[in-house]
């Protein structure tokens, strides 16, 4: 169902792969919502994924562009704007990557220039998005920028690895550049925590299957999908959540706030 949320609003949207990502679903509803706007990945995801469809299927341009990279950003930025008519009202982060994770390098074992790719990637590239759009002073007033995060920045979940770390230092970046977007352009900043989600990257995670369904005996509501966190996306990117800005959002069926479940319980009972 649409409800006109976004009419006339434009933006960016990073990391639609396939159709398992949620920035692939988020696309989908903001072209519902009546937003339009830009596709962008890194050129090897590119070639690995389906973009070309979700583009012809919503309208969409595409700009390749490598998220660590300032001159790639900076012409992201100015041809969106070129492309959609003016400022962005939105821009979704979807971004993350361990190289550890890739190479099957334990937490206790990490190979440094691995975890560093991995952080640039993941969290600092975050960074490097939202200085490229304050410096060209690309956003609208009242604009909303969001990035995708998990849990395991606040607690332990072994197999995470470092994504774990690169997590925390994203949802410090929101916070942070957050708090200058707003004073100095009335932009939103949000990191949403989402409920493990069978993405491509995500189920790259070791005992992945596992885990899903943990969490989903945990949660009173049960795991938020992809398509629930588009959902969740848009009212953020809607003028609804206007004074909501460097916040960590959980969105995981109640998980976070969960102790231990029945269902839990009721598995290691005699």
């Amino acid at each position: 169902m649409s409800y006109n949320l976004l009419k006339g609003k434009k933006g960016i949207i990073f990391g639609a792969l396939d159709e398992n990502s949620i920035a692939w679903k988020t696309a989908e509803r903001v072209h519902e919502e009546g937003g339009t706007f830009v596709l962008t990945n890194a050129p090897i995801a590119m070639r690995m994924g389906q973009i070309n469809e979700l583009a012809k299927k919503t309208g969409s341009e595409i700009i390749p562009a490598d998220a660590t990279s300032e001159e790639d950003l900076q012409n992201l930025v100015e041809k969106s704007m070129e492309i959609l008519g003016g400022k962005l009202d939105f821009v979704l982060h979807s971004i993350g990557m361990s190289v550890n994770v890739r190479k099957g390098r334990a937490y206790t074992d990490e190979k440094y220039d691995f975890t560093t790719k991995g952080w640039d990637v993941s969290a600092l590239s975050f960074h490097k998005v939202m200085q490229t759009l304050f410096k060209a002073d690309a956003m609208n007033e009242w604009g909303s920028i969001v990035a995708l995060t998990y849990m395991a920045a606040q607690r332990t979940f072994p197999d995470y690895n470092d994504m774990a770390d690169n997590k925390a230092y994203l949802e410090s970046v929101a916070r942070s550049f957050g708090y200058f977007f707003g004073k100095e352009k009335k932009v939103r900043v949000n990191t949403i925590s989402q409920s493990p989600t069978p993405t491509t990257a995500g189920q790259g995670v070791k005992g992945f299957g596992g885990f899903i369904n943990y969490a989903e005996k945990m949660s009173p509501l049960g795991n938020a999908s992809a398509a629930d966190c588009a959902d969740y996306t848009i009212s953020l990117f809607s003028d609804l959540t206007r004074k909501v800005t460097m916040q960590n959002l959980f969105h995981d069926g109640g998980f976070s706030n969960t102790g231990v479940s029945q269902e839990v319980i009721d598995e290691f009972s005699e």
